[in-house]
Parts: structure tokens; sequence; C-alpha cells
């Protein structure tokens, strides 16, 4: 299972290059930081993640550069996740 998710991850790492620089970096960042997130909760991310990425770069860029919120609230709340600063270890 651990494998079938690391290989989800990598997946998804890759599908945030989206061709729109500013996109690239927001949503790489965020990926690379939810790697490492515990299975039951890391899975409910990746999915989430997956879903967001279902969208087109135009929406995505109205989200998670102008401050738009997606209708559905759990995609709402991952794009509040996505757009909030890095948090200092």
């Amino acid at each position: 299972m651990a494998d079938n998710l690391d290989v989800r991850w990598r997946r998804l790492h890759w599908r945030c290059r989206r061709g729109m620089r500013e996109l690239d970096v927001v949503l790489t960042r965020y990926v690379n930081s939810c790697a490492a997130l515990p299975a039951a909760e890391g899975m409910r991310e990746l999915a989430l993640i997956e879903q967001l990425l279902e969208l087109q770069d135009p929406e995505l860029q109205r989200y998670l550069l102008a401050g738009e919120s997606p209708e559905n609230p759990e995609l709402a709340a991952l794009v509040a996740r996505i757009a909030a600063p890095p948090r200092l270890r």
C-alpha cells in the first residue's frame, strides 16, 4: 500500500506542472509538503488534490493566485491550505 501511495504522490507531483510558472510553484510546493503525511490523512489529501487538478488552468489561477474560492467546501478548504504561506519548522 505504501508503494502505491508513493507512486500516486509522484504522479501527482508531475501533474502539478501546468505550464504556468506561478501555478507550478504553488502546487508543487504544497504537494511536496503533503507527501510525508501519514497514510490515511495522505490518501484523503491526495484525492482532494487530484480533484482540484481536474480543473482548467484559468480556474486554478483564479483560486490559487487571485483569491477566489471554489463552491465545493472541501476544495475551498484545500485552496486555503495551498494558498497559505509555508510554515516555518
